[in-house]
């Protein structure tokens, strides 16, 4: 075909497309002019004049009756669902909540849907959770109603606004076990518990509703009918929820109220207001959610007040000590499984109190940090912590039930209590405390402060280091508490270094005091029992006093010697007049609560005094005899034995009556005595047995001419 004909088809005429030309045998065209020639036959087609299509337009019958169709069926589906039976749709809805929660959900009444709102809305009747196998065969929830009203515009860019949320009559048993399962989890053990989170709620209403709550584990059980509403109108208290019942057996009221739930906005703070009063335990707060309502982050001003810390831990499930009566107040915050307190202050008992708390959950246990500081600390204020009883005269703060302990102990003339030690509580929590007291008062001997830092891991708690300062010298060591075994075993490791006798005995007799000089000791014990009374009374170990030097007043020394003549004498002349403390040891084997003192030696200038004695931490009662012996012999003279017998916390003085006792016969025995106390005194300091007078003190004795007995050299 020439190019004519092709640049001029024939009108109607379909145009075959047409080849590159070959190119000749053993010949190559370059590239250039293949793509000239593909260029040229496009520009050709390109401009080709083509028949234009015909588009026939519908006509107005034709979308009459396509409009007609799509109304029909418009009005088709809404009748449809208008005279739907929704309840076929409770099957499938209670088997996909079943598949959610791990246990069986039934609707027993009816299911009613309205679709055709921009705030549609539905109701459920006779809803039924069953429990779990191993927490019982009642349901764990049941709900007369439950309503549902949501906005629908939200939903376009993935907001939920729920518009109602309605339960009538609602009845819940929650129930945990002793190894702490939850019949409410319904993670199905795989996932750990995260904090509530709700979108916003305009109406939040709870009519006639009924919780039981029972916690093998912490011991609690928990009682409470819930009604919530939005009341405004006059009262204009906005939203208010209120729960009353009793909590182990005790009045409980809460109430929470907040602002009208119909101004709500997601990305605003929603304010509340709680007060809580469980027993004597009474506690307010002020605070906000920062996005209505995710429940894991939140903050409030907490005041609190009651007779015992422990007290809150139905409340809180965290296990505090047992403390005096308390008025406390901090910031309470949230931030998903953190809880903090800041900024807390008030008193305990007729202790100031200070710091910062936090608690972090989400564990196999709740993990506790504090780091706490009294700068006046009430010394009978720590009896509550293992206990007892913190003192109750005038002035004086103390709970009914530790005003009843103490006096039970006093009319027993006891010392050590017999309140039993709750281990659930300490096996459930562990901790990381640091306490700190500025200043200590009403100590029963002189203290100036104190500090210590308590872990607690899986139920061992250890107090380590605790450390007591004096005015001059420390008490430092450990205390620990093994919760792990069937039985707590207690054990405690007190050393007493570079103290001062006249600070810790401060008496005065006369105008003047009876001791001055150094003083040293150290306690090892270890007991078993479920109380303090207990671990003492089965401890074993053993305690040592050393008083390495000093001074004792003349009239004393002659009285110990039972020189009544002459150390009344003194005395009645008030003279002050001392004499040498060389050396005093008391070293007390313990076995069965049962502490002896085989070793008992106080050496003076005038007088060497011996004796031995028993002090029950069973019966805390204790009997001790010692006797004098004069360096110097006097013709006339009536060796009497010093007599300590009764109640610890109160013993009886006295002179055991008898025939006079020969001052060679009462030396016998002194050698072996001294011997071995330059084994004994490293056990209080390494450094007693080189540097003090006590490792001379054979030696000046009867070079003081006391009638001791030598034993023979080898």
């Amino acid at each position: 075909m020439s190019n004519d004909a092709f640049q001029n088809p024939q009108p109607g005429r379909r145009r075959k497309p047409q080849r590159p030309p070959q190119s000749e045998p053993g010949r190559r065209r370059p590239l250039q002019r293949a793509e000239a020639w593909a260029k040229d036959r496009w520009d050709r087609l390109s401009h080709a004049k083509l028949p234009k299509p015909v588009i026939k337009k519908p006509s107005n019958k034709t979308l009459k009756w396509t409009a007609g169709i799509l109304a029909v069926v418009a009005i088709a589906v809404a009748i449809l669902i208008a005279i739907w039976d929704w309840n076929w749709f409770r099957g499938p809805l209670a088997r996909f909540a079943s598949a959610r929660m791990h246990r069986e959900v039934t609707i027993a009444g009816d299911l009613n849907v309205n679709l055709w709102s921009w705030q549609p809305s539905a109701t459920v009747d006779g809803v039924r959770i069953a429990n779990t196998s191993w927490a019982g065969r009642e349901p764990m929830g049941e709900f007369d109603r439950i309503t549902v009203k949501i906005r629908l515009i939200p939903l376009l860019w993935g907001d939920v606004d729920l518009r109602l949320l309605r339960f009538d009559r609602p009845n819940l048993r929650l129930y945990a076990d002793a190894q702490g399962r939850k019949n409410w989890d319904f993670s199905g053990g795989r996932e750990r518990q995260e904090p509530m989170r709700l979108p916003p709620i305009r109406s939040f209403i709870i009519n006639d509703g009924k919780l039981a709550y029972s916690d093998v584990k912490r011991e609690l059980r928990f009682n409470a009918t819930m009604n919530a509403q939005e009341n405004l109108g006059e009262a204009n208290r906005g939203f208010e929820l209120i729960g009353q019942g009793t909590i182990n057996r005790a009045p409980f009221r809460m109430e929470i109220t907040g602002g009208p739930l119909l101004n709500i906005d997601r990305n605003k703070p929603y304010p509340f207001n709680a007060e809580i009063t469980a027993g004597q335990t009474y506690i307010t707060a002020v605070g906000n959610v920062p996005k209505p309502f995710d429940l894991g982050q939140f903050t409030t001003q907490l005041n609190a007040r009651g007779p015992d810390l422990a007290d809150l831990y139905p409340l809180t499930g965290v296990a505090l000590p047992n403390t005096p009566p308390y008025r406390l107040r901090g910031r309470l915050s949230r931030d998903e499984l953190i809880w903090r307190i800041d900024n807390l202050g008030g008193r305990v008992g007729d202790s100031d109190l200070s710091g910062d708390i936090k608690v972090e959950t989400g564990r196999v246990r709740p993990m506790l940090t504090a780091d706490l500081r009294s700068n006046s600390l009430d010394f009978d204020d720590l009896g509550a912590l293992f206990g007892g009883a913190p003192a109750t005269g005038p002035g004086e703060t103390a709970s009914a039930q530790q005003v009843a302990v103490a006096r039970t102990l006093v009319a027993q003339q006891r010392l050590f209590p017999d309140s039993t030690l709750d281990v659930s509580r300490i096996r459930a929590l562990d901790a990381d405390v640091r306490y700190r007291a500025e200043a200590i008062r009403d100590a029963p001997v002189s203290l100036r402060s104190g500090s210590v830092r308590v872990k607690l891991d899986n139920g061992l708690l250890r107090a380590d280091p605790l450390r007591l300062d004096l005015p001059q010298g420390r008490v430092t060591g450990f205390v620990a508490l093994n919760a792990r075994k069937a039985t707590p075993v207690t054990e405690l490791d007190l050393r007493l270094t570079n103290a001062r006798i006249e600070e810790l005995i401060p008496v005065t007799v006369g105008g003047g005091q009876p001791l001055t000089g150094a003083l040293a000791g150290r306690a090892r014990l270890t007991g078993e029992g479920d109380s303090i009374h207990k671990a003492f009374a089965t401890s074993d170990g053993e305690v040592m006093v050393v008083a390495p030097g000093g001074e004792i007043r003349e009239a004393f020394a002659e009285l110990m010697g039972v020189n009544v003549v002459k150390g009344l004498g003194l005395l009645f002349k008030k003279d002050m007049s001392t004499v040498p403390l060389r050396c005093g040891v008391a070293h007390f084997q313990t076995r069965d609560g049962v502490m002896t003192a085989n070793n008992i030696v106080i050496d003076t200038g005038p007088v060497l005094i011996t004796g031995q004695g028993q002090v029950n931490l069973d019966t805390e009662r204790m009997a001790f005899k010692v006797r004098g012996h004069n360096k110097k012999f006097r013709l006339v003279r009536v060796l009497l034995p010093v007599k300590a017998e009764g109640p610890i916390r109160a013993p009886k003085l006295g002179v055991e009556p008898g025939a006079a006792i020969g001052q060679g016969a009462a030396a016998i025995g002194l050698g072996a005595l001294v011997n071995p106390l330059a084994a004994l005194l490293p056990f209080v300091d390494p450094g007693l047995a080189k540097d003090a007078n006590c490792g001379a003190l054979l030696a000046d004795a009867a070079r003081e001419g006391a009638p001791v007995a030598q034993t023979a050299k080898r």
